[in-house]
């Protein structure tokens, strides 16, 4: 896809020694106690409370819409200060907000604490780390965006277990304030000593109002909305089936523990995506992608079996998932530059984490809508589908512009 003139190139500013391992410890650490931990310990909240699961993990999801909308004000904040004051102040923010958590005397003082983690994801996860890594590196980032990407994949491999675990031993309560003290003893020493106090390449007044304005006009732009829609959709549809795979595998005849296993080999899928990521041309990412993908999800809902096809068609999908993960890394960059990179990048992955927050709900409510979880694939091979017309229109119409 063609993309507008900008003001400045990336450029790579350089990684300190060790803050590429520094970030994917944080990550690892951060994304298990913010996001994992809290879908662990549903069973013993509410065996322990009486609260409906269905309101504790409305709880989570609506923390993941407050993290889309800080998520832009913290890439503004990003791209006027640097990371490492917005890090360690986010990673403090997590501390309190599962301290909190596990002192909730109610579901309302739970749910305010978990959007108040919301907050602190939007400032700790993916996000600032993407823009703090494209800025390390430049035009080299796929490789240390990849190498970070799967450290942090493991991060339900060992935080999940690990809150079980505590949840047995101690209770919910117990494991949550264990939780909050080790994201605090990793993120903020390795945030503080590793992350820029302030970019190396220092702008002027003029400049940062002449990037506002360039800014706004990216975001304005034909080319912005459209990247930015075609994302949306394929999320969507990625999303949506592969996070409902195990009704889906057990419509078709799967047992229980069969789908199960599927849903953990969608997770395999998706490392070894990332690490095909790399290897594709910049120019064919997108539409292989959005191919693929919606290949994969027409080949599970159109094969009535037998379970190792479909459960190898969800690690077809699984690994499309982990190339998005990567393309949304990528994308803001390498069609924009250097030009407000935190703050688009916010901006661009805000709809992104929403869609991410609801797919879970919203995958069900397709089935009962259209009667089978089958019917819900198709309909998510269409939105994917739409993802690749969008990209090819695009492409088309860039053409003709030329």
């Amino acid at each position: 896809m063609p993309a507008p003139a900008v003001s400045r190139t990336l450029v790579a500013e350089g990684a300190p020694r060790g803050g590429l391992a520094a970030l994917c410890i944080t990550q690892t650490t951060a994304w298990g106690v913010l996001y994992y931990a809290l879908m662990t310990a549903v069973g013993p909240i509410c065996e322990d409370t009486g609260w409906d699961p269905a309101l504790v993990t409305g709880a989570f999801s609506a923390g993941l819409v407050v993290s889309a909308a800080v998520g832009i004000a913290v890439g503004t904040m990003l791209d006027w200060t640097g990371p490492r004051n917005l890090m360690v102040a986010g990673s403090l923010v997590g501390v309190l907000a599962v301290a909190l958590a596990a002192l909730s005397p109610n579901l309302v003082w739970f749910a305010g604490a978990w959007l108040l983690a919301g907050t602190a994801q939007a400032a700790v996860l993916y996000q600032p780390a993407f823009t703090v890594i494209s800025r390390w590196y430049g035009p080299a980032r796929v490789r240390p965006l990849t190498i970070l990407t799967l450290v942090a994949g493991f991060a339900s491999t060992i935080f999940a277990p690990l809150t079980a675990a505590l949840c047995t031993a101690i209770g919910w309560r117990g494991a949550f304030l264990v939780l909050a003290g080790l994201l605090g003893a990793v993120t903020v020493p390795l945030h503080t000593r590793y992350l820029n106090r302030a970019w190396q390449q220092e702008l002027s007044a003029a400049q940062l109002v002449e990037d506002a304005a360039q800014v706004r006009r990216i975001r304005r732009s034909h080319d912005f909305l459209a990247h930015q829609a075609l994302m949306v959709v394929l999320c969507l549809g990625l999303y949506t089936v592969t996070l409902n795979i195990i009704p889906l595998l057990m419509e078709k005849g799967a047992d229980y523990t069969l789908a199960a296993l599927g849903l953990g080999l969608v997770g395999a899928g998706q490392v070894a995506g990332r690490l095909l990521f790399a290897a594709l041309p910049t120019k064919a990412r997108i539409p292989a992608v959005a191919g693929t993908a919606t290949a994969a999800l027409l080949l599970l809902a159109f094969m009535p079996g037998p379970a190792p096809l479909l459960i190898g068609a969800g690690m077809i999908a699984g690994a499309v998932r982990g190339c998005q993960t990567l393309l949304q890394a990528t994308i803001v960059a390498t069609n924009w530059g250097a030009t407000g990179l935190g703050t688009l990048q916010g901006l661009f992955t805000a709809p992104l984490t929403i869609v991410t927050a609801l797919a879970p709900a919203l995958g069900p409510a397709l089935a009962t809508w259209s009667g089978s979880f089958t019917t819900m694939t198709y309909t998510m091979a269409a939105a994917t589908g739409t993802a690749l017309l969008i990209t090819v229109g695009h492409t088309v119409r860039g053409r003709h512009a030329r």
